[in-house]
This record gives C-alpha cells, structure tokens and sequence, in this order.
C-alpha cells in the first residue's frame, strides 16, 4: 500500500489502519495529509472503527469545527458516547460549532437535568437560539428549523442586497435570500441572480416574488418536508402566526425525516416499535414488543372461539378445515395492502370527505376484482382436489366475501384513526391480520353451515 498519497479508492478500514498507525507513531505530518481528504460521512466510520485505547489521541487532533461535522453525522448514542470522550471543555467547543438543528435533535433526547447543565455553559446567544426552538412541540416545522439563512429588506436596493449578501456566510444554497419588511415578517423572496442582473438603484421589493411558499411553526414536520419535496426546494422558510420569519428547513433535515417517518411507520405496521435497531439488547427489544403481541394473542383466541362455535360443522364436513389457512391468510394479506397504501398516502396530507370517498370507492372496487378472480379460481381448485362442485363454490363465494371485507378493513381502520387524530401506522399488519383472521373464519364456516345439509 502506498501511503505517501491519499487515494480515493482507498477503503474505510485500509484508511483507519493506516491512521492508527500514524496515531501510534506520532507521525502527525501523514496523519493530517490523510485526514484533510475525508469526508465527515468517512471519518465517522473511522471514529467508530478506531481502537478504544486510541481514540481519545485521535479525537484530540481535530479542531471543534471538524469534530462538530462529525458528530452530526453520529446516532444519539453515539454523539453521547464521544461527547463522553471529549470532556466538558472540549464538548462545549464542539457543540457551539454544530450546526442548531442537529444540536437541538440532540439536546431534545438528553434528559432534562443534563440539558440544562450544557445550555447554561453555553454562551448566550447560542442558548437563547436552542432554548426558543425547544419551546416549540415536538416533530413540529419550528424543531427542525434552522437559523442559517440570510434576510433582506424590501426597500434595500439591488447594490445594497448584493453587498450585504457577499458580506455573509449564510447565504442558501438555493441561492435565494428571504426578503422582510422592517418587521421581520416575510413579504417576499428573491433570486440571487436577479440581484446580481438588476440595476444598482433596483429595489428589492420591485425583483421579489411576494406569492412566498411556506410552513408555520406548528405544522407537523412530515407535511412540512412534504410541501418542501412537492415544490423541489432546497429550503423552506418557517413563519410564526404573525407572519414573522423565524427559520429555514433545510434539504438534508428533509431527507432525515423522511428516513425516520418511514422507520417508524415500517416498524409500527410490523407491530414493533421504531427504537429497537440492529443496537437493542434483547430485554429491550423484548419490553418494547410485548405488549403489542400480548393483546394480539388475546384478540386471537376469538378466532379460536369461532372455530370451537363451528365444531359441529367442522366435524360433519372435515374438508372445510383444508381451506382454513388459505382464507385466512389471503384476507389478512389484502387487507395488509390496502393498509400500506393509505399509510404511504396519509404521510403529511389532510383528507377531505371527497378524497375518502373516492379513496374507499376505489377500494371497493379492487376488493370485488380481486375477490371475483380468486374466488372462482379456488371454485376451479377445490373442485378437482375435492370432486364437489357445491364445496367448491362455498369456499369461492367465501373467499370473495372475504377478500373485499379484508381490502375494507385495511383501507378504513387507518382512516378511521386518522380522522381522530391518531397515528394510522398503528393500524399495524398484524392487527389488520388478525381482525381479518376474525371475520373470514366467521363468513367461511357461517355460508358452511348455511348449507350444511347439501353437502352432506
């Protein structure tokens, strides 16, 4: 390995080798030409890979501002394990070169005592800034906001704009600046470009947008970062109900939440819970997951009951308990479907009453298509298994009531809970199955016992 020249195709863990050993030797010279060229994603995985008996000589090489891009790039745990690692000093230092929204995320999970201790170590300006976010509730528009943006006045001119703009640091990377009234309420945006074409003596009321898209402290955070990504943003300004411009959304604060709203609606319709990862000890996991299967295992012994009602029945007719598995099993899989479907389509959008009943319409519909197929194709199936045509169209005719009940189920409870303002991804795949498990063994064995004479 040649290790005089930083190389790109150079792994993670080649490069960790290699900087431990420049650790251990003292040889700092190498060390800085290697660790210039990481990216903080890279040298976050380094962070983790490194021996624990060197990591605090490693963390010590670092500036604050390089630790700060690193720790943003950790999970909870992790940024408290270094943090740990850093001392109280040194956390400080690092901490006030985070950036805000990632400071704040971190700070929401730490225990209050602890939070209160940092805040007052940390210079005013920057306490103040965390303190007035953490006010607003929690997964709302005003947590994720962040303060990194650059504002301008109406009556400013082109010259001026451009002038204070070059000056700052916080231009967007959108490259359009948020435009205010002396207020501070936000009356417009403009592009950087248009400054820089216009006039000198332009003002920057007369090149501004005044039609300005944006999201209200309080709007929930998932319909924030879905009105950012359905207008192709690179940020989105967060007002207050006096219009007053308070913050920025930024993109990569977008993406994070997308990713953790789908962890945790993946995790709730699996019935699980969205903190148990790869990392959870299995107490843990087994605290988290307990209840929820305790209370299926309760709903499910009505489905048990429903059997031993139909033991007659059953008994008489001994092939009815061929089909059991496959009716229950295909309307707990369509109404785990539909379920999916109108989970992903409630993610940070209000439904009014036409949309629902288009919604519920249309799934009506796909109940009936896919009941009729599947019906008659176990009507075919039981048939030539069997040789009874009367059993085979009480299993098909079952089947296909079924089928829609279960594409009903799905598609309703969701819509149900979120009409009562509760998280519809708790409308879980094994709750929905189970339900369906329910009401398909009672239509299956109660059209059975309808005709329960024909086939004996």
């Amino acid at each position: 390995m040649n290790r005089s020249h930083p190389k790109k195709d150079f792994s993670v863990e080649e490069i960790t080798e290699l900087l431990v050993q420049f650790v251990q030797t003292q040889n700092l010279t190498e060390f800085y030409k290697w660790a210039k060229e990481l990216h903080p994603y890279d040298l976050s995985l380094i962070y983790k890979k490194f021996p624990e008996q060197e990591t605090k000589r490693f963390l010590l090489l670092f500036k604050p501002d390089v630790l700060a891009d690193m720790a943003e790039a950790l999970t909870l745990q992790e940024q408290v394990h270094l943090f740990e690692q850093l001392g109280p000093e040194r956390t400080l230092e690092v901490m006030q070169q985070m950036d805000k929204s990632d400071l704040i995320r971190f700070m929401h999970d730490l225990p209050l005592k602890r939070r209160e201790e940092l805040l007052s170590t940390m210079n005013l300006d920057h306490s103040s800034i965390i303190r007035a976010v953490l006010n607003y509730p929690p997964e709302t528009a005003g947590r994720i906001m962040t303060d990194r943006y650059r504002t301008l006045l109406s009556h400013e001119t082109a010259k001026e704009a451009l002038r204070e703009s070059q000056a700052s640091l916080l231009i967007p990377a959108t490259s359009y600046l948020y435009v205010t009234d002396d207020e501070g309420k936000l009356v417009g945006v403009v592009s950087y470009q248009s400054l820089a074409q216009a006039d000198d003596k332009t003002k920057v009321e007369e090149l501004m947008t005044r039609r300005v898209i944006h999201a209200t402290v309080d709007m929930d955070q998932e319909e924030a970062a879905q009105l950012l990504q359905r207008y192709e943003f690179m940020a989105l300004p967060v007002v207050d109900e006096n219009r007053r411009l308070c913050g920025v959304i930024q993109m990569d604060d977008v993406i994070d939440i997308i990713m953790d709203e789908a962890s945790e609606d993946i995790a709730k319709m699996g019935g699980g819970s969205k903190d148990i990862d790869f990392d959870t000890k299995p107490l843990v996991a087994v605290r988290r997951r307990l209840p929820w299967l305790i209370l299926l295992l309760f709903i499910g012994l009505i489905s048990g009951s429903i059997v031993d009602f139909f033991e007659d029945t059953l008994n008489q007719v001994v092939a009815l308990a061929f089909f059991m598995p496959m009716i229950a099993g295909m309307t707990g899989n369509t109404g785990t479907q539909s379920l999916a479907v109108v989970v992903r389509g409630l993610i940070g959008r209000k439904l009014d009453k036409a949309t629902v009943l288009a919604l519920i319409g249309r799934e009506i519909k796909v109940g009936l298509l896919i009941g009729l197929v599947c019906g008659l194709m176990i009507t075919v199936i039981a048939y030539f298994w069997q040789g009874d045509w009367l059993l085979g169209a009480i299993i098909g005719v079952s089947l296909f009531f079924t089928l829609v009940i279960g594409t009903l189920t799905g598609t309703c409870i969701p819509l149900l809970l979120s009409r009562f303002k509760v998280d519809p991804a708790v409308a879980s795949g094994p709750l929905i199955t189970t339900l369906n498990d329910i009401l398909s063994l009672f239509i299956y064995f109660g059209i059975a016992t309808r005709f329960l004479d024909a086939l004996m």
